[in-house]
């Protein structure tokens, strides 16, 4: 099969820990562009938190916020964006005081809360974005933003997860850490912006591959041709992908290239 589209996952699995691209997986991405496959980063990430990265690597397309929106690097120019309205953002601030998480949300390149944890300061220290603490989060959040995302200890975040899909149906829920979950518009994934992109590339579904780790990136992987994760995948979505290759910090983006693209 020959692919003409890959997809990376940023954070834990085309990254590593220390939030950098190795020099195998750099040597093989350029390897498969000059084969001509379109790689691109898609990854929750706000786009300004990613923008370097990809054009380090000299990517045409970049998916950004989960899915809601995609970017033409070549003319920097957003070509999709969809985003959550003022009025479902304060609903999701009501739910997760009432249910006892944090939540940021991002406007002007910042990010906003209205409280602080350890949690919002990873978010801080991955994205180097500023962040902003408001007395009042509904009274800062007057027009729409692309996407929230709710804050708390894993294990009880989990439960969270499956009530707001419940409480919420109209929203796309995903977890990208596990103290992270994110919330988008409904039918705004990673999947449904690769499919946006491939078409306006004339690629076929057949002919991406598409890597990750977490729960944000298992639509993209059951909807590629080849859906692949990194070995340090969350463990309950190992059996949802076509092949397991060596983690984020093993180079599995590298294996991926050599196993797929370039034999």
């Amino acid at each position: 099969m020959k692919y003409k589209m890959l997809v990376l996952d940023m954070d834990d699995t085309l990254l590593t820990d220390d939030h950098t691209i190795s020099k195998e997986n750099r040597a093989m991405i350029a390897m498969a562009q000059e084969k001509g496959v379109e790689v691109v980063l898609a990854s929750g990430r706000p786009t300004p938190a990613m923008t370097h990265y990809a054009k380090d690597l000299q990517n045409s397309y970049m998916i950004s916020f989960n899915g809601a929106v995609v970017t033409d690097l070549k003319n920097d120019t957003v070509i999709f964006e969809q985003s959550l309205t003022k009025e479902q953002i304060h609903e999701l601030h009501d739910y997760s005081l009432k249910m006892k998480t944090h939540i940021i949300t991002y406007i002007n390149d910042t990010i906003v809360s209205e409280t602080h944890s350890e949690f919002i300061e990873v978010e801080r220290s991955i994205t180097g974005m500023p962040h902003e603490l408001v007395p009042d989060f509904k009274a800062a959040v007057t027009s729409n933003a692309v996407k929230c995302i709710l804050l708390e200890d894993p294990s009880y975040l989990k439960t969270v997860e499956t009530d707001l899909k419940q409480a919420m149906p109209d929203l796309s829920v995903s977890m990208s850490k596990p103290f992270f979950l994110e919330v988008a518009p409904n039918g705004i994934d990673k999947a449904a912006s690769i499919a946006f992109l491939a078409k306006k590339l004339d690629i076929d579904q057949s002919e991406i591959i598409a890597v990750g780790n977490a729960g944000n990136d298992l639509t993209m992987i059951q909807y590629s041709g080849l859906g692949v994760w990194v070995d340090n995948v969350t463990p309950e979505l190992r059996g949802f992908g076509d092949v397991i290759v060596a983690s984020n910090n093993n180079h599995g983006v590298a294996e991926v290239i050599e196993r797929f693209i370039l034999s």
